[in-house]
């Protein structure tokens, strides 16, 4: 091998060096898949509970301002939430695990963090302010709010882990504020975000970091 191409291949060596220790590259895009398919199961589940129990549907229910919400109806959204939360917490775990030791990565290292960190900045303020929309009966505003803040989440994190992340909160944000243009179709609007682009967004990831590219064979 020639000099300049022993420079080259040092250079890109260091780089990727550098590009594990400032970035955390192995979330795993089925963690985004699975993400998607309980946050649709969940919507699905909101949507279902709502027709069969209330004397009108979503839509009728979203416009309504201030709402009325009984203990049957919080204890419902609560549970179904932490259903939705915590499966795509777990799986999101597994598959990232897996993920990392596949690559001999660790899981939890100084990129991880930081990710972690910046996720949650917007995240936290955002989750406060959809409780007061709830506080004062504006239920409508609710699922759009929760695209925007998650995008910006999104957004601010992605400098810590991969390129896709910065365009899937790019698309939650501005997907949040159309819906924030059609109220009474928040659900629709959230299981498009939450999870066919989470879907379409985690295949993509899937195929470009960890699919095991096709060997052909020549007969």
């Amino acid at each position: 091998m020639s000099e300049p191409n022993e420079q080259l291949e040092q250079i890109k060596e260091i780089r990727n060096m550098m590009e594990r220790s400032s970035r955390f590259i192995s979330l795993s895009g089925l963690a985004g898949v699975f993400a998607g398919f309980f946050a649709m199961c969940g919507a699905g589940a909101f949507y279902i509970f709502i027709n069969r129990n209330l004397n009108y549907g979503y839509t009728e229910f979203a416009k309504e301002v201030p709402i009325d919400i009984s203990l049957t109806f919080a204890r419902f959204c609560i549970l179904d939430a932490m259903a939705v939360l915590t499966l795509s917490l777990l799986f999101a775990v597994f598959f990232t695990t897996r993920n990392a030791k596949s690559k001999g990565q660790k899981i939890w290292d100084a990129a991880g963090r930081r990710l972690i960190v910046n996720l949650f900045i917007p995240l936290v303020p955002g989750g406060l302010y959809c409780l007061i929309l709830l506080k004062y009966g504006w239920f409508g505003m609710i699922a759009p709010t929760t695209l925007i803040f998650y995008g910006l989440a999104l957004v601010n994190a992605s400098k810590y882990t991969v390129d896709e992340i910065r365009w899937l909160g790019f698309s939650e944000i501005i997907l949040g504020l159309i819906g924030c243009f059609f109220i009474g179709y928040g659900i629709t609007v959230w299981m498009i975000g939450f999870g066919i682009l989470h879907i379409i967004y985690g295949l993509m990831m899937y195929a470009r970091y960890e699919a095991k590219p096709v060997e052909k064979k020549f007969w």
